[in-house]
């Protein structure tokens, strides 16, 4: 395979509407291999191709999200199912109370075990309009895959769920939930389609991360007081990072 070869393949990738920036490194990863086995710094410099998709790949993997900075007195509204409400954790250990202690910002947990995504669109306008938060930090969708429901209303409803904050001058961070799998856990893949139609910053590896560790789970489904606190701390990254804090 040439460089040319090589650019044609990626390209071929990219055009893939569901195919994900990784999926492209990965391609790309392959062709290197085989054209440059050992990967040393001379046979790089002799693939001048290969390098520029290389560092235009990765700069372009990860596209930076910035949030507003949050004031002092901000709230931030946690909305969800049982995730964000903590089932599984002990007394005052839900991500919520941690992320509070965190960021030194209110946190309302506004996390109902059980609910279905189309119950958490019903409920979250009237949350948005009562406490009118700085930020929103949307869970959900896991009780809809546990249900089988059709992942296309679940991404509808979570759309929909942004749009409401969106609608409202509201700041929205998702976190992807995976999908029950034995062998590996990922998000599944609508968390990643919705936010980015809705150009949102969303955490994808944070709880395929807990929920296949089984030191930090309390059942299947739920992390334990490690985990929720991972959890949060994950959050308080991100937040950091995309310069909410």
């Amino acid at each position: 395979m040439n460089s040319i070869d090589s650019l044609i393949v990626i390209e071929h990738s990219a055009a893939q509407a569901d195919t994900s920036k990784h999926s492209i490194l990965t391609i790309y990863s392959i062709s290197l291999h085989l054209q440059c086995p050992s990967a040393t710094a001379s046979c790089l410099m002799k693939k001048p191709l290969l390098l520029a998709i290389f560092l235009l790949l990765t700069a372009c993997s990860e596209p930076s999200k910035t949030l507003t900075k949050l004031p002092d007195d901000a709230v931030i509204l946690a909305f969800g199912d049982s995730l964000t409400y903590g089932t599984g954790a002990s007394a005052e250990h839900d991500y919520p109370r941690i992320l509070a202690g965190l960021t030194a910002r209110e946190v309302i947990n506004e996390g109902i075990p059980g609910e279905i995504s189309s119950d958490g669109l019903k409920r979250l306008p009237a949350l948005l309009d009562q406490y009118h938060p700085d930020l929103l930090i949307l869970i959900h969708g896991g009780n809809d895959m546990l249900r089988h429901i059709p992942n296309k209303q679940t991404a509808d409803n979570l759309d929909k769920m942004i749009a409401e904050a969106d609608r409202r001058h509201i700041e929205v961070v998702m976190l992807g939930v995976p999908k029950l799998n034995l062998l590996l856990l990922n998000s599944a893949d609508f968390y990643q389609t919705v936010a980015e139609t809705r150009q949102i910053l969303i955490d994808l590896n944070t709880l395929p991360d807990i929920l296949g560790d089984n030191s930090l789970k309390s059942d299947m489904i739920h992390p334990n007081d490690a985990g929720y606190r991972l959890m949060a701390s994950n959050i308080f990254s991100l937040l950091k990072q995309a310069g909410a804090l």
